[in-house]
């Protein structure tokens, strides 16, 4: 079986669905069994400080940190944190994707994002996206997802905003030359 685990998908214009529309997808596990992956580039109207205030978990309102978009990381369990983050191991629930990237889903990690302690460059989510098994290989075939291998500098260093665009400039494919009717040959 060939894995598309840490690879990208992005989304091609012929995906309508409001929750993946223009989406790039992390994908984190992908086995026979399914698929688990985040959205990176859906930003929530709610800040890490929001989310930190709501869960009465002490911060440093002063730390810039605070003010970064929390991102809608998929529709399945979208009450629960995801914390992509350069690889630093320590957190109870820790989980290695490949030697530069963790997902953490514990509490102790939200409590060290405005500390000294927390990830020097990480992405909150809250849900993921889930696929049962053949789902996502059909979903590639009828031509709703690109996929390439993911890149951390795309996850951490751009704005949610250009995530899409630099994905599918990575392939060497601008937006523009994207259709939304697909074709097979």
């Amino acid at each position: 079986m060939n894995t598309f685990e840490h690879h990208f998908l992005i989304a091609m214009p012929s995906l309508q669905d409001p929750f993946f529309q223009r989406s790039v997808t992390y994908i984190c596990e992908h086995n026979e069994d399914g698929a688990m992956g985040i959205v990176i580039n859906h930003p929530l109207k709610a800040t890490i400080g929001d989310l930190l205030q709501q869960l009465d978990i002490e911060f440093d309102p002063k730390n810039p940190i605070t003010e970064q978009a929390v991102c809608a990381g998929g529709p399945v369990q979208a009450d629960r944190g995801f914390v992509l983050h350069k690889a630093q191991p320590g957190y109870m629930s820790s989980m290695q994707l490949d030697d530069d990237l963790m997902i953490t889903t514990s509490k102790d990690i939200l409590q060290s994002l405005t500390t000294s302690d927390g990830p020097d460059k990480f992405l909150l989510a809250l849900g993921y996206a889930g696929w049962v098994a053949g789902q996502l290989e059909q979903e590639i075939a009828d031509n709703s997802w690109l996929v390439i291998p993911a890149d951390s500098s795309i996850i951490f260093d751009l704005a949610h905003a250009y995530k899409w665009q630099a994905a599918t400039k990575k392939m060497g494919i601008e937006t523009w030359q994207l259709s939304s009717t697909a074709g097979h040959a």
